[in-house]
């Protein structure tokens, strides 16, 4: 069970998207249960996203992003919204659009589910401080390089 993804002769590329994707998977699972007030992973990916961005957008737009259907992203912004985590807000040149912006109590959880990773320490020691910092630029490459030709 502990060996690399693909199968003998896979293209490399096919072998480390596959194992980005069993990372993807075995983190998601983890970081869920130890979100913070009923929090779904995909709420946080909303918080997250926004926040990381310092922007307001619309469901559409976080819709394309987070590339899930418009019925999907306005269910989890109403339910964000709900929560009080997220506001609604009338955009200033078009009043009939309404962006996505995170009040400061949505900021507040998003931060505490971050925090949250710390009980994650040991689960993520297999690789040293030196290391993460080592494979960022490559996973951040590689994303763009998705995200463009998506």
């Amino acid at each position: 069970m502990n060996r690399p993804a693909g199968l003998a002769g896979d293209p490399v590329e096919f072998a480390a998207m596959t194992e980005i994707s069993i990372i993807a998977h075995l983190a998601d699972t983890a970081f869920a249960r130890r979100l913070p007030d009923g929090l779904t992973t995909a709420q946080f990916a909303v918080l997250n996203h926004l926040l990381r961005l310092d922007t307001q957008q619309t469901i559409g737009e976080l819709a394309r992003a987070l590339q899930v259907s418009q019925p999907t992203m306005s269910s989890t912004v109403r339910r964000l919204e709900e929560k009080g985590f997220v506001a609604l807000v009338p955009d200033p040149d078009d009043r009939r659009i309404r962006r996505i912006s995170v009040t400061p109590a949505g900021a507040t959880t998003r931060n505490l589910a971050v925090q949250a990773l710390d009980a994650t320490k040991n689960e993520l020691a297999a690789l040293s401080q030196k290391e993460w910092q080592q494979i960022l630029p490559l996973l951040y490459k590689l994303r763009v390089a998705l995200d463009s030709a998506r």
